[in-house]
């Protein structure tokens, strides 16, 4: 990738919605070549898809909750298994599979600190075994951003 492309990328990670005349002006390219740098980028799979950014709170999720999980046995099976579930789960916006501490940090959102116990409850701890959880609450965002810096 060049600085072209990385220009294009910048400003659909801002703008999704960009025309491609739009986008190509922004770049300062000409439409044809524009495009062919676009669909290059999503064939590569540098671009993955495009999404509209709903706000959690306006859809009725105000809750952000980071939930830690350390498992009791480290199978691949068992593993498995907890993913697949983690998958299945609404709720869960995000996994991560970590080092340290713990095995894997879930970002989730709800409605109310009810609707979150009623999540624990009902969707975690039914899971096959998970030795701890450890909760923290954001109760506020100080950055969220979308667009990924400048890379190699």
């Amino acid at each position: 990738m060049d600085e072209i492309d990385h220009r294009i990328l910048r400003e659909l990670q801002r703008n999704g919605r960009l025309s491609n005349a739009e986008l190509a002006e922004r770049v300062n390219l000409s439409p044809s070549p524009c495009l062919r740098r676009l669909r290059k980028l999503e064939a590569s799979g540098v671009i993955e898809g495009y999404a509209a950014i709903v706000n959690q709170k306006a859809y009725g999720l105000p809750v952000t909750v980071f939930v830690h999980i350390r498992l009791d046995h480290h199978s691949s099976d068992i593993a498995r298994e907890f993913e697949s579930r983690v998958c299945a789960t609404e709720e869960i916006m995000d996994c991560f599979l970590m080092a340290g501490e713990t095995d894997y940090m879930l970002r989730v959102v709800v409605r109310s600190l009810g609707a979150y116990e009623e999540f624990i409850r009902k969707r975690i701890h039914p899971m096959a075994s998970i030795a701890s959880i450890n909760t923290s609450f954001a109760y506020g965002v100080v950055k969220q951003s979308r667009c990924l810096p400048r890379g190699a």
